[in-house]
């Protein structure tokens, strides 16, 4: 019976802490946006990493010249 008059006031306190790291957490906007960081992993980032001259020079996207989109519309 003793213990409990240490236990109950250490109890009242986390859970004091608790709910003070929960308020902190939601006015610092630490859940605001939770789909980000999920979807983040999915994107290379390790362009840095790739030698110059290994890398394919990008072609620029000319739909008019291009021969498989003249053929892929129906005449």
């Amino acid at each position: 019976m003793d213990m409990l008059f240490i236990l109950v006031p250490i109890a009242i306190i986390l859970v004091g802490f608790a709910a003070w790291g929960m308020r902190w957490a939601l006015k610092s906007g630490q859940f605001d946006d939770m789909d980000s960081p999920a979807s983040s992993i999915l994107f290379d980032d390790d362009e840095h990493m790739i030698p110059d001259d290994a890398k394919v020079p990008k072609q620029p996207n000319d739909k008019a010249g291009d021969k498989n989109n003249e053929k892929a519309k129906p005449s």
